[in-house]
């Protein structure tokens, strides 16, 4: 568990580590809305929205950082405790699956 206030920079301190394929998922304290950070390759990150509302967004490294700003807001915004997992490949995939296939 992290605080929301770090959440945007542990996210990306994370994400920037991560090996293609390779994911991190935030949730709530009650794990019902998420927001999961997919490395796609070294500058691209495909992010699923996973909560209030379902989208997936394509970003590079640059814009990561204002895209997961505003998901944050949108989808914890009563929270101050966020939820951080890494996932490897395979649950990555996984989570894509269920969000509706790969993209």
């Amino acid at each position: 568990m992290i605080d929301k206030a770090n959440a945007v920079n542990t996210a990306l301190e994370r994400s920037t580590k991560l090996a293609p394929g390779h994911a991190i998922d935030l949730r709530t304290f009650k794990r019902d809305r998420s927001v999961l950070v997919v490395r796609r390759d070294a500058e691209t990150f495909t992010v699923v929205q996973d909560g209030f509302s379902k989208a997936r967004h394509r970003t590079d490294a640059k814009g990561l950082r204002k895209l997961l700003k505003s998901l944050i807001k949108a989808e914890f915004p009563r929270s101050n405790k966020v939820r951080l997992y890494t996932l490897n490949k395979s649950e990555a995939a996984e989570r894509l699956g269920s969000f509706g296939g790969s993209q």
